[in-house]
């Protein structure tokens, strides 16, 4: 899908309080974007399913679905970039959100500049990624792993690892230069993109989590390696 940051992008707003759904759709259209908005996570996932958003606004706190089960639900069968809104700001929330696959997390009360300044730099650094992944195979097999590209599938030894949207591009980044030390700033450029403003300690979170799903022992990898002082590699061969 091709996205423009700032023109004509569809954004999907959900959230139940009325006065800052309205003040975002507001400020989003007079942004340039064409906005679709939802007050509960049902009519979020409806809405999900028919307007093709390039970006989803999603508040944490939602009456009947919580906004980390509409994402997960979304993540089954989306890439779509998440922006989550919450009054939340515990380090357990931010972890909870990225684990599912949200790409940003913004943090209430919030000014209207950030949040279109937020969405603006989503959409441009996972419109990359996107051009990136079409510059390798769209199917690797490499030390145990089968990787299908296309339909953001991974396995291991011949069984299907299921992996939120942002373990499956770190893996398939990996996979695609297996052998090679990536260091963190390298990774956050190629995986997360180069307007990522986020912690650098992400990337160790997500190298544990896939550590988690695709090493025999997490704590004594043998397919995903610490390079000391360096960063990180993906064994190459068999």
């Amino acid at each position: 899908m091709s996205r423009n940051p700032g023109g004509s992008s569809r954004v999907l707003v959900v959230e139940d309080d009325e006065g800052i759904r309205e003040m975002l759709k507001y400020n989003l259209v007079a942004a340039g974007f064409s906005v679709h908005e939802a007050a509960d996570g049902a009519a979020g996932l409806r809405s999900a399913r028919t307007s093709s958003p390039d970006l989803i606004l999603l508040d944490l706190m939602l009456p009947g679905m919580s906004g980390l089960d509409f994402c997960r639900a979304v993540r089954k069968t989306s890439r779509v970039p998440i922006i989550m809104l919450t009054a939340k700001d515990t380090e357990v929330d931010k972890v909870v959100g990225l684990e599912l696959g949200a790409d940003d997390y913004i943090t209430k009360p919030f000014s209207v500049r950030e949040v279109v300044a937020r969405v603006n730099s989503v959409l441009r650094r996972t419109e990359p990624e996107a051009a990136r992944t079409r510059s390798v195979p769209e199917r690797d097999s490499i030390g145990g792993f089968t990787i299908d590209r296309a339909a953001h599938r991974l396995w291991l030894d011949g069984a299907e690892v299921k992996l939120t949207a942002r373990e499956f591009s770190l893996i398939s980044y990996l996979v695609a230069h297996s052998g090679r030390v990536h260091s963190r700033d390298s990774l956050l450029e190629n995986v997360w993109g180069p307007e990522f403003t986020g912690d650098r300690k992400t990337v160790d979170v997500h190298i544990r989590w896939l550590r988690e799903k695709l090493e025999d022992n997490p704590s004594s990898p043998t397919r995903i390696l610490t390079v000391r002082g360096t960063g990180y590699k993906l064994r190459g061969g068999a």
